[in-house]
């Protein structure tokens, strides 16, 4: 991934998301303080709404996307994807969300820019060149164990067509496996989604307890990245992160380092 300076906001991009809109924030470049330094792009964390507004109003103008059209997500971690319409233009930002559990946008509407927020999950974007069509979902565990990201291709082939191997997708800055370690009942929930064989590509004992038989260091992006190739999505057009936001403070919000007194980042993606 690329880290892009622009007005004074950090970002980052993927190089092979060429002719449309996208970039997952960092904490750098907005008018926060405290634990929400800088960029805090979550509501109802602590922050004063008037500064999460300046921040979204910054990394808008630094992505040059119209920040009164922005749609935000409503995340529980659910496998809930919705397609966005004209009329969604706002929503979370102008106007009040008329849904709930949402955790997955896709639009073929141009100059509606989808927003998705994270502080350790996995963002997923999709970029369908030939239909014309984005999309962002966010995967943490339940998510994607769920498989989100198979559930977002089938969403955008059933709604607009799309065809799985014109689709690009991006795995962006997340938990990497050697910070995220989870308990054996989650470990069982992946082998149970992605069969016994996936056990050595998806989990390892833990860094952290090596001595504890119920804790395995988890590999989320691999884990997305089977989900997608299941989907039919080519290989050669997923592109992973190698930014952990664990490892990154500096750069990142993390929920494992900072708890939930923290701010957040968002994925953006806009035709």
């Amino acid at each position: 991934m690329n880290k892009v300076t622009k007005n004074g906001v950090t970002f980052m991009t993927f190089d092979s998301f060429k002719g449309v809109k996208h970039c997952y924030s960092t904490r750098l470049g907005g008018v926060s303080t405290g634990v929400y330094d800088s960029l805090n792009l979550n509501f109802n964390r602590g922050d004063s709404d008037e500064n999460v507004r300046e921040n979204y109003k910054r990394i808008a103008a630094a992505l040059d996307i119209n920040y009164e059209r922005m749609c935000l997500s409503k995340q529980t971690h659910t496998t809930n994807v919705i397609v966005v319409k004209e009329e969604d233009a706002g929503n979370g930002i102008t106007k009040e969300r008329p849904y709930d559990d949402v955790d997955g946008l896709i639009t073929n509407v141009k100059d509606l820019p989808l927003v998705t927020a994270y502080a350790d999950c996995v963002p997923l974007f999709f970029y369908d060149p030939v239909k014309q069509v984005v999309g962002l979902s966010h995967s943490g565990w339940r998510g994607t164990v769920g498989k989100i990201g198979k559930i977002t291709v089938e969403k955008m082939h059933d709604e607009f067509g799309s065809d799985p191997k014109d689709i690009i997708c991006g795995i962006g800055p997340s938990i990497c496996r050697d910070c995220y370690e989870v308990s054996g009942d989650v470990a069982g929930e992946f082998i149970k989604a992605f069969g016994e064989e996936s056990k050595d590509k998806l989990l390892r004992p833990s860094i952290f307890n090596p001595d504890d038989e119920n804790k395995y260091m988890l590999d989320l992006w691999t884990a997305c990245k089977m989900g997608l190739l299941e989907a039919g999505i080519l290989e050669e057009h997923i592109e992973v992160t190698d930014y952990c936001t664990k490892c990154h403070p500096e750069l990142f919000f993390s929920h494992r380092i900072m708890g939930p007194d923290r701010g957040g980042q968002c994925g953006f993606i806009s035709l």
